[in-house]
């Protein structure tokens, strides 16, 4: 080895990381790299809809720095809020995305936090209907106006921190519900709730409506959507089990789509805490495994990086993902 080969050795050496849970070289792209995550700053506001005289509270996730910043948006499942799944805001924001976790009343926390033990099934099935879905795919846009305002206010805490050109929508469970058809399912009749502001979405624990055609459903999708599900992913609402998850990708069109399916992930593996009636022990490589390919997600379809784009369709995936977890692209 001549000198100039040994000090490329040495300098490779000292570049060689551990990051990701498997060696990688410092120069490849690791989306579990955060960036200045102690100076994320939560803020709490409320999005007025006038028309609907509906009052939206939502939780913004804003990070460091002045540059305007793609938007991530996120719908919380049947009884949840704002507050849920900080893991993936503090995340998210810690990789420079803004985040904003929206709360829909009528299908939130407030529906069974006062409600008799025994009745709290039933309160959550009824607040699981179409009034209440028409409620959610309506707050979305009311949202996404209301950010739009306050990106050019120039008194208020988010001006200018946003880029609205670039807008993800993700959630989960009834969120996931929310997420699908604001950004391309088809709807059974009409012209459907799709927002053309959404470049790209994320469904965890996606469904059909009982009934539906998945294909007529979700073959006309024209978007990037990513997937993910669990091999235990039942619900007591809606009477929606695992294998009914993983009907919604065979039926997207081919390009930019991607399903994880975490082995033993239970509908909560998605959240901070398990549900009433769960059994499985929660794997806490799970979480890991979603704030991977996600943020991946994010960076290659909202900031058009070619390497996040290389890492979800190359082999780097399965150094996050365990032997029994699926991981698909089409």
């Amino acid at each position: 080895m001549d000198r100039s080969e040994n000090s490329m050795f040495f300098l490779c050496l000292l570049t060689f990381s551990f990051a990701s849970g498997g060696p990688v070289w410092a120069d490849d792209y690791d989306p579990l790299v955060l960036t200045n995550p102690s100076e994320i700053r939560t803020i709490d506001l409320t999005v007025s809809d006038q028309s609907r005289k509906r009052e939206l509270p939502i939780r913004v996730y804003l990070p460091a720095g002045q540059t305007p910043a793609p938007v991530i948006l996120f719908s919380h499942g049947l009884g949840g809020s704002r507050k849920n799944n900080p893991y993936l805001g503090n995340h998210w924001a810690g990789r420079g995305f803004v985040v904003v976790f929206t709360q829909h009343p009528g299908s939130d926390e407030l529906v069974w936090k006062d409600v008799r033990p025994l009745q709290r099934l039933s309160a959550m099935r009824n607040a699981a209907g179409v009034e209440q879905f028409l409620d959610r795919v309506h707050d979305i846009p009311a949202i996404l106006d209301q950010l739009d305002r306050w990106n050019s206010q120039s008194d208020h805490p988010l001006k200018g921190h946003m880029d609205l050109l670039q807008v993800g929508m993700s959630g989960h469970s009834f969120g996931a519900v929310t997420a699908q058809a604001i950004s391309g399912q088809s709807a059974p009749v009409g012209k459907g709730f799709t927002d053309s502001r959404i470049k790209a979405a994320v469904m965890m624990s996606p469904s059909l409506g009982r009934g539906r055609d998945a294909n007529r459903a979700f073959g006309s999708v024209k978007i990037p959507w990513m997937l993910l599900t669990g091999t235990a992913d039942d619900s007591p609402i809606g009477d929606i089990d695992a294998p009914a998850r993983l009907a919604v990708f065979p039926a997207l069109p081919p390009g930019d789509k991607f399903e994880l399916v975490l082995d033993q992930a239970e509908h909560s593996a998605f959240g901070e805490r398990a549900l009433p009636g769960e059994t499985k022990k929660r794997n806490p490589n799970h979480h890991r495994a979603i704030l991977a390919v996600t943020t991946a997600f994010w960076d290659a379809y909202l900031r058009n990086d070619d390497a996040a784009k290389k890492w979800l369709t190359g082999e780097q995936v399965q150094r996050v993902i365990e032997k029994n977890d699926r991981w698909q692209t089409r």
